[in-house]
Parts: C-alpha cells; sequence; structure tokens
C-alpha cells in the first residue's frame, strides 16, 4: 500500500491498523533542538483519546505516546531535544475487541471503505477497518505536536465544531475558553444543552449525526505558500480531506462567498502603523495560495458515523444481496474526536510551509 506519507520538508509517514498490535508515525523533516517529551505529545492526544464522554466511542484506550527515536538528553541539552533525525513514534492498541466485526467479514458496511478497499487490494482487514480506520488518526495528532513545536509559540492553532447535525451555534457568542468547558469543543455555552439532547437522541437511537468542524491558525506571517502548485490553501483542503469521514472543506467564507458580491467578499486594506490592516477576512488567510498574516481558517464537513444499528441493504463479498447491522463501540458523532486531528493537520501543513518557505527565501 502506498501513500502513507505526506508533507515535502517537514514529512510524516503514518502505519499500523485499527486491531493491530500498535499504531504509530515517522516524523522526518523536525528541527533540531526541540524540547520534546512524551508528556507534552500526550496533551493533544488526550484530547483525542476514546472513551471520555457518553457521546463518544466507548473504546477504552490510554493512547499513551513512545518516542522510540530522534531524541537526545544529556547535560548540554537541558532536557529531551530533537536531534534533525527521524522521530518515531508510538502508541499500542490495548481495548481492541475484534469478535465485534466477525458477522461482516464478508459483508460491506455501506458508508464505509470496506467495497472501495477490497476492490483496490483484493483483501482487507475487517476489524474495525483497519488502515482505513479512524484509529489511524491518533498517530497524526502525535505527529502535529511535533509541528506545533516546529512553529513556535508564535502560532496558535485552535478548533471547535460549529454545528452537529442541523443545530449551529450563535457565533456572537464565540468564547475559545467554552471550548475546554464541554465534551463537544463547543465555543457557544447556549449551544451545548441542544447538542445534549440531540446526540442523546441519535444514540439512544443507535443512529448517528454529522458535524462541521472549524479550525483557526493564528500568528502566521504573510508569505507562506506559493501561487500556484503549492498553495497554502490547496494543501490544507488536502490534508483536511485526508481525515477519516471529512466529505468537504472550506477556506474563510468557503461555499458562502457565492453569495456575496465583490463589494461584500473583497478584503479590504488600510495602513496601520508600519504593517496593513484587513477590514474583514472572507479569504480565511490566504490571497493567490499564500498567506496574508491574518488568521488561517478552515472549515470541514464530517459525514454521520456509517457504523449504526439500523439494518442496512448491502452485499457481500460474493456478490449477494444482505442486511448488515454494526455492532461494536462506535461515536454517534465522529466529528466531535475530529478537533484534535484538523488542529494536528493544519499544524503540519504551516510546518511544512514554514521550512518551504524559509527554503526558498532564506527567511
Amino acid at each position: 500500500m502506498s501513500h502513507n506519507t505526506f508533507g515535502h520538508l517537514f514529512r510524516v509517514t503514518t502505519w499500523g491498523e485499527s486491531h493491530g498490535p500498535a499504531i504509530g508515525c515517522v516524523v522526518d523533516g523536525a528541527p533540531p533542538g526541540l524540547k520534546l517529551t512524551a508528556e507534552y505529545i500526550q496533551q493533544f492526544l488526550d484530547k483525542r483519546r476514546p472513551g471520555t464522554s457518553r457521546f463518544v466511542t466507548q473504546r477504552q484506550e490510554e493512547d499513551k505516546v513512545r518516542i522510540l527515536s530522534g531524541v537526545f538528553e544529556d547535560d548540554r541539552t537541558g532536557g529531551p531535544v530533537t536531534t534533525g533525525t527521524p522521530i518515531s513514534l508510538m502508541i499500542e492498541n490495548t481495548d481492541q475487541r475484534s469478535k465485534d466485526y466477525g458477522e461482516i467479514r464478508d459483508s460491506y458496511r455501506p458508508g464505509h471503505a470496506d467495497y472501495a478497499y477490497d476492490q483496490k487490494y483484493g483483501v482487507r482487514d475487517y476489524r474495525g477497518g483497519g488502515r482505513s480506520s479512524a484509529r489511524e488518526t491518533a498517530t497524526r495528532v502525535a505527529a502535529g505536536a511535533v509541528a506545533r513545536l516546529a512553529l513556535g509559540a508564535g502560532v496558535i492553532i485552535r478548533g471547535a465544531v460549529v454545528q452537529i447535525g442541523p443545530h449551529a451555534i450563535n457565533r456572537d457568542n464565540w468564547d475559545w475558553a467554552q471550548t475546554e468547558q464541554n465534551p463537544f469543543w463547543c465555543p457557544d455555552a447556549g449551544t451545548v444543552a441542544k447538542w445534549e439532547d440531540f446526540l442523546d437522541a441519535r444514540r439512544k437511537a443507535g443512529s448517528s449525526c454529522g458535524a462541521i468542524v472549524e479550525v483557526v491558525a493564528e500568528g502566521v506571517p504573510a508569505g507562506w505558500g506559493a501561487p500556484i502548485y503549492g498553495k497554502l490553501d490547496g494543501d490544507i483542503a488536502a490534508a483536511m480531506m485526508s481525515i477519516n469521514a471529512v466529505k468537504g472543506v472550506e477556506i474563510g467564507a468557503g461555499f458562502a462567498s457565492a453569495a456575496l458580491s465583490g463589494e461584500e467578499n473583497a478584503d479590504e486594506m488600510r495602513r496601520s502603523g508600519n504593517s496593513v490592516a484587513f477590514l474583514s477576512n472572507n479569504n480565511g488567510g490566504v490571497l493567490g495560495g499564500i498567506s496574508t498574516g491574518q488568521p488561517v481558517v478552515a472549515r470541514i464537513a464530517v459525514k454521520p458515523t456509517s457504523s449504526i444499528l439500523t439494518p442496512r441493504k448491502t452485499v457481500n463479498a460474493q456478490g449477494e444481496d444482505t442486511d448488515i447491522r454494526t455492532k461494536g463501540r462506535h461515536d454517534p458523532c465522529v466529528g466531535i474526536r475530529a478537533v484534535p486531528v484538523a488542529e494536528a493537520m493544519l499544524a503540519c501543513v504551516l510546518a511544512d510551509h514554514l521550512m518551504r518557505h524559509r527554503g526558498q527565501v532564506g527567511a
């Protein structure tokens, strides 16, 4: 299987399957001298970890990360620092229930990658989806922690869920602090109770729903990206679309810009001291594929979890019609745990573009 690596100068390769002994990643291109510890990475993995509330899968994984290579500690460094060599990270799988998937080994789950996967490779790991499982995204979160160190403290990356099912937040009530106070990463305190009731009903019915996640990077300077085939927003879109269950990406105003006039959509500018101030940010911090110095804003649409208890029509590996009901422990809304994954992917793209920018212009 090819295409397990993304990035150019900051490169990440992920490995492992949902029900294998472990999953992990190799981060190549991280600068030397970054103070990297397992404890630092763990804080981001804990945000994605399953079993943290009744609104996510009850699979109990600690997601404890081990650093296998790429760091060194002695009296001169004052702590473990990156050496500039490949950083290998591993997370053991400890709570697999492969027996939950025995009934679907020869049947394709609608909405999952089962059929397409089998058509391509002729063999598939039916236990939780194997390589195509969202379990793989834990390794991206670990890589994203390294990317954040490479970017430095000046770049702040945060994500939030802004819609679950048909229920969107009131953006006038946006408060980043609220995202740490509820299980949904919701920035609007007034929407939390509505989401609780909605998701409880979906969960009790054995069904699921989709969500929209917004991720923002502040502190990105102007100049990162390239105008044609290395567009910053193009790479962000590709990275976001690589996340499991993501079916749509927009940058800035995105699809809403189609309803705007040229006057409304234009991000007008004024001189502000020694810099330029934008009067709006409809373009999400990127113009012509290059960052403008404004916050970089992306939104992703996450489809409903395909593993549901309601019987669905499908076919089996022998080409026969059948019905299927997916057992096991699943997220009623996978978009909730997509927040730290989207943050990580944005961090990796930005770290890669930082290094590409330095390589081209030397600053």
